[in-house]
C-alpha cells in the first residue's frame, strides 16, 4: 500500500489493518534482523543501517504517521496511531525507523500546533523530513521532577532576545540534536503555572554545553539513544524563538503530555508483547532434562497467563483513553491518562522481569533485547510523572465527594 493509501487508515478500518500488517512485516523482516548489531555497537556504527531502514519505511508509506500529509506524514488520529505505536514499539528501533520516536514526536506536535509559520519552516520542516533531531530540556538535577513548576533555569528578556541560563539533565537525545525546546522561567513573580515559557534553542548557540551522556544502569549510549546533562550559560536567542505566548510553557507541556503518554503506553505494550513472545519461545525450547521443557512448570505457565491478561487489560485501557482524547480532547480524558500511566508502566516492569527470569542467565545478557529494555524502561515509572504523583491525584479525585464539608 502506498503512503497515500495508508493515509486513508484514519477513516477506514480495513486500511488501518493493512497499515498495521505492513508495519508488522517491516518490523519482523527488516528491523529485528538488525537488532543484535544495532544494540551491540555504537550509535555512529548503527547510523548507516538506521538510515537505510528509514528510507525503507518512507518507501513503504510508514513515515511520520502522526503528521499530516502536507508534512509528509499519514495524518493518523491518536487512536489509530496508538495501534501502530504498539507494532513499532516491539523493537527498540521501530519508532526511530519511521520518524516517530520520542522526544522528536512531541516536539513536532508542539511545533505543528503552536509554532509560527517561520518556526515551522525553520524547525518543523527538517524534523519532519528526518534531516535533523531535537530534544526537550525540562528536568533539572537540583529540583524534584515531580514538582514541574519548580524550575531555576531563567530566560531573561534583553530587547528582542532572551538570555538563558540554567542546568538541565535527562535531556534525552541531546547528543547530536540540532535544537532543544527549553522550559525556562520568564517571569518568576507570576503565578506558578504562568512562570515559564518554552523556547527553541539551536544547540550550536554560544554558551550551550553538553556536559555528558548520563550512564543509565551503566550504559551511556549515544546519539538518539542517550540522556544528556546540559548547561545553558547566557545563551542568547531571539524572542521569536518562543513557542506561544510568554508564560504558556506549562499549558503547552500539558498539550504534549496527554498524547505523549498514549505514545509511551502503546510502545510499552509493544515491548511487553515482544517480551512475552520471547519468553514463550524460550520456555518451549529450553529443557531442564531431555524431554522436560521449562514450559511444563506451573509457575512458568502462571507467568505467561498473568502476562497475557495484564497486556490485554493494558491495551484496552490505553485505546479507551486514546479514543476519548480523539473524540473529546485531553481534558475529558485526564483521569484515564493518569490510570494508564501507572498501570501500563507497572505491567511492563512485571512482564519484562518474568521474561528475564524465564531466560535465566541469557536474560541478563545483550543477546536478546530484554536486558536493554530492562535497563531503559525501568524509568517508565518515573518519567512523565512518577507513579506516586499520579496515584495521589487519582486518590484525591476519588475522595473529593466524600470529603466535602
Amino acid at each position: 500500500m502506498s503512503g497515500a493509501g495508508h493515509a486513508a487508515a484514519a477513516a477506514d478500518p480495513a486500511a488501518l489493518d493493512a497499515l498495521l500488517d505492513a508495519a508488522r512485516r517491516f518490523v519482523r523482516d527488516e528491523v529485528i534482523p538488525h537488532e543484535a548489531a544495532l544494540l551491540g555497537g555504537s550509535w555512529e556504527a548503527a547510523l548507516p543501517v538506521l538510515e537505510a531502514l528509514r528510507a525503507r519505511a518512507r518507501a513503504l508509506g510508514l513515515w511520520a504517521p502522526f503528521l499530516p500529509p502536507s508534512l509528509g506524514g499519514l495524518g493518523l488520529p491518536l487512536d489509530a496511531y496508538a495501534r501502530l505505536s504498539e507494532v513499532l514499539g516491539s523493537t527498540p528501533f521501530g519508532l526511530y525507523a519511521c520518524n516517530c520516536q520520542a522526544p522528536d514526536v512531541g516536539n513536532m506536535e508542539l511545533l505543528h500546533q503552536f509554532g509560527t509559520p517561520a518556526q515551522q519552516a525553520q524547525w518543523l520542516a527538517p524534523l519532519a523530513a528526518g534531516r535533523v533531531r531535537s530534544c526537550f530540556a525540562m528536568t533539572e538535577p537540583g529540583q524534584a521532577g515531580s514538582n514541574p513548576v519548580w524550575l531555576t533555569t531563567r530566560a531573561v528578556r534583553d530587547g528582542d532576545a532572551y538570555v538563558i541560563t540554567g542546568h538541565k539533565w535527562f535531556t534525552s537525545s541531546a547528543d547530536g540534536a540540532a535544537f532543544a525546546i527549553v522550559m525556562a522561567v520568564t517571569d518568576p513573580d507570576a503565578p506558578p503555572h504562568r512562570r515559564a515559557s518554552q523556547i527553541v534553542v539551536p544547540l550550536d548557540a554560544p554558551g550551550y554545553a553538553l556536559v555528558r551522556n548520563i550512564p543509565v544502569m551503566g550504559e551511556a549510549g549515544g546519539g538518539w539513544n542517550s540522556h544528556a546533562e546540559v548547561r545553558f550559560d547566557a545563551v542568547r536567542v531571539p524572542v521569536a524563538n518562543r513557542l506561544g505566548e510568554e508564560g504558556a510553557g506549562f499549558a503547552l507541556a500539558q498539550e504534549r503530555l496527554g498524547p505523549g503518554r498514549i505514545h509511551h503506553c502503546m510502545r510499552w505494550i509493544g515491548v511487553a508483547e515482544r517480551a512475552l513472545a520471547l519468553m514463550c519461545a524460550r520456555v518451549a525450547s529450553r529443557e531442564l532434562a531431555p524431554g522436560d521443557p521449562l514450559a511444563s512448570r506451573q509457575a512458568v505457565q502462571f507467568w505467561i497467563a498473568e502476562s497475557r491478561i495484564a497486556i490485554h487489560a493494558a491495551r484496552l485501557m490505553v485505546l479507551d483513553a486514546a479514543g476519548k482524547i480523539a473524540r473529546h480532547g485531553q481534558q475529558a480524558a485526564r483521569e484515564e491518562v493518569a490510570y494508564i500511566k501507572v498501570f501500563v508502566a507497572n505491567m511492563l516492569q512485571q512482564v519484562l522481569d518474568r521474561a528475564v527470569q524465564a531466560h535465566g542467565a541469557l536474560g541478563v545478557t545483550d543477546d536478546t533485547p530484554l536486558a536493554w529494555w530492562y535497563r531503559h524502561e525501568r524509568a517508565a515509572r518515573i518519567y512523565d510523572g512518577a507513579d506516586e504523583v499520579h496515584k495521589a491525584v487519582i486518590a484525591r479525585r476519588e475522595l473529593k465527594p466524600y470529603l466535602r464539608a
